[in-house]
């Protein structure tokens, strides 16, 4: 989103109001990390999200794809979401975030349950090459 880096300082800033008082050097440590150069940090997270989003669509690199997502979905959750905070008397809302981190786990569990797929190109190089099913696959035989 154009004008992201100018405001994502704030904007942790302002997800952080409201916040109970164990959590301020959470956000803390993130608004002056970011601050030094939110350019960077937004650039880095968007590149993140489109190498997640081929991995998805691909089938590559699944384990390490989900595993990415996992993390990238908590990050997302806890700073810029903020956890989804405040909480209070009518709260119901826990964002996005933390439902994507367990989608991704669930991907993960599928994945070691059932097997690759045979529609992923994880499946087609594994049948060329053995030693990919390490690198790919989360339960490896």
């Amino acid at each position: 989103m154009p004008g992201l880096a100018g405001n994502l300082v704030d904007m942790i800033k302002q997800v952080a109001q409201g916040q109970p008082s164990w959590l301020k050097p959470w956000f803390d440590y993130w608004s002056a990390t970011v601050s030094s150069n939110p350019q960077f940090y937004v650039t880095m997270t968007g590149i993140g999200e489109l190498a997640l989003a081929f991995a998805l669509v691909l089938g590559l690199l699944r384990k390490e794809a989900y595993t990415f997502g996992f993390f990238l979905s908590l990050f997302i959750w806890s700073v810029p979401e903020g956890f989804r905070g405040p909480y209070g008397s009518g709260s119901t809302d826990i964002g996005t975030g933390i439902v994507y981190a367990l989608v991704f786990v669930f991907l993960l569990l599928i994945n070691a349950t059932f097997g690759p797929s045979r529609y992923s190109l994880d499946y087609a190089i594994e049948r060329r090459w053995k030693w990919w099913r390490r690198v790919a696959e989360v339960m490896s035989a």
